[in-house]
């Protein structure tokens, strides 16, 4: 059961985890291998529209999603150049690899993110 345990602890989240700052995108990037980060609104249609689907990508693939509210992180956000949301910037190995602006299909992320997940 010890190594049952052991294992959970380093696994990926299946759910979206909500980021506040530079500091805790840093950690939860260096903390896990692959993440995909969704920069969004709450008043943004778009974003609304993809939500659903950055749900689900966290829960079926191996990435980590992180999810920022531009408006309560605008530092953060200006820090990744994001000029409209839903921005998904993906990261790989704790490297920016990825930046994809606008609603995607769900196919073509979980494409993405298999390219650094396999």
């Amino acid at each position: 059961m010890t190594a049952d345990t052991a294992s959970e602890a380093s696994s990926t989240p299946t759910d979206p985890v909500h980021i506040d700052g530079q500091d805790e995108l840093d950690e939860f990037v260096a903390d896990n291998d692959v993440v995909l980060t969704d920069f969004y609104a709450d008043w943004c249609g778009p974003c609304k529209m993809l939500e659903p689907v950055v749900d689900s990508l966290a829960t079926e693939t191996d990435a980590a999603v992180a999810k920022v509210d531009v408006d309560a992180n605008q530092p953060l956000a200006g820090a990744y150049g994001v000029r409209g949301v839903p921005t998904l910037v993906l990261f790989a190995d704790g490297e920016q690899v990825e930046e994809v602006v606008g609603v995607q299909g769900e196919d073509q992320l979980r494409s993405l993110i298999e390219r650094y997940t396999e």
